[in-house]
């Protein structure tokens, strides 16, 4: 079976494992595939934000896909981070995430020097037909620092190779609306910012939701739920776990956030963190058992 490109559902963006002296941890990535698999996840995601893509090696993100590929039921697509800072960077980036088994590539716009819009498309456009990977389009100007206005989106989705758009500018869902709406039908609309707003971008058109990979068990009931038009059941179910998503979403200690849900939950090994990230203080923790007892978790 055809691995797809299909970007539809919940695909969470998976935590990189490490262990305590900083190496990877694939058997924990193992668990962690197997544990997104068996609770509803679509997809998954490798080398975004909440991956700390950003403290990866290209061998050690050859890896990582290696495993995931050989984890994850074969007909998933699994979406890889790219994040270059110019064009030949993130076609090869792209190239080599293609050739290790993913199926598209998430792109940020370079990054370092600002881009003007006309340099966004030929960016995109270059990377779209060149970069061997269909493209999604990553909106995420708080920590890019660069905006991609609506108008400027909806001429991204023209372009041939570029096919889905991950919207993360707040607020989410009036964006999310709006680029579905100046968007061909079949340009894939998902949201982000670990499922804060999921059920507003989705009654607003979105296809997906791509939040960290900690809780996709306490989040497919809740998509199910909105899907099958139980409204006010998904929406208890969703109220439930905002402390928990907006625990995960503080700027610095997001990714040790992520890590000690998924230890706690027995999914990982340890909560090591690469530089520069840094691991959550005491009183933060003591909060986050709070949050978890809360869940029964």
């Amino acid at each position: 079976m055809t691995r797809s490109s299909d970007v539809r559902g919940l695909i969470p963006v998976l935590a990189t494992p490490f262990q305590p002296g900083g190496a990877l941890d694939l058997d924990s990535l193992r668990r962690l595939v197997a544990f997104n698999a068996h609770s509803g996840a679509d997809g998954v995601a490798v080398f975004g934000f909440a991956s700390e893509g950003f403290a990866l090696t290209a061998e050690e993100r050859k890896q990582i896909l290696a495993t995931v590929l050989a984890e994850l039921p074969p007909e998933a697509p699994i979406v890889a981070g790219i994040s270059a800072t110019g064009t030949a960077d993130a076609i090869a980036q792209s190239r080599a995430a293609a050739e290790a088994g993913a199926t598209v590539g998430m792109v940020i716009p370079p990054f370092m020097v600002k881009p003007s819009p006309a340099q966004i498309v030929d960016f995109y456009g270059t990377v779209g037909t060149e970069g061997g990977l269909p493209v999604m389009i990553q909106d995420a100007p708080a920590s890019t620092g660069v905006n991609l206005p609506v108008p400027l989106i909806a001429e991204l989705s023209k372009l041939d190779g570029v096919t889905s758009a991950k919207i993360e500018t707040q607020p989410t869902a009036p964006k999310l609306g709006a680029v579905v709406a100046a968007t061909p039908d079949d340009f894939l609309v998902l949201g982000g910012q670990n499922a804060l707003f999921v059920l507003d971008e989705y009654t607003r058109g979105a296809v997906g939701t791509m939040p960290a990979s900690e809780f996709p068990d306490l989040l497919a009931p809740v998509l199910s739920a909105h899907a099958s038009g139980e409204h006010e059941t998904a929406r208890a179910a969703f109220n439930r776990l905002l402390p928990l998503i907006r625990f995960g979403l503080q700027p610095g200690i997001a990714w040790s956030i992520h890590k000690h849900v998924l230890h706690r939950r027995g999914v990982i090994e340890s909560t090591t963190v690469r530089a520069p990230a840094t691991d959550a203080d005491e009183g933060t923790l003591k909060a986050l058992d709070e949050i978890l007892t809360d869940l029964g978790l």
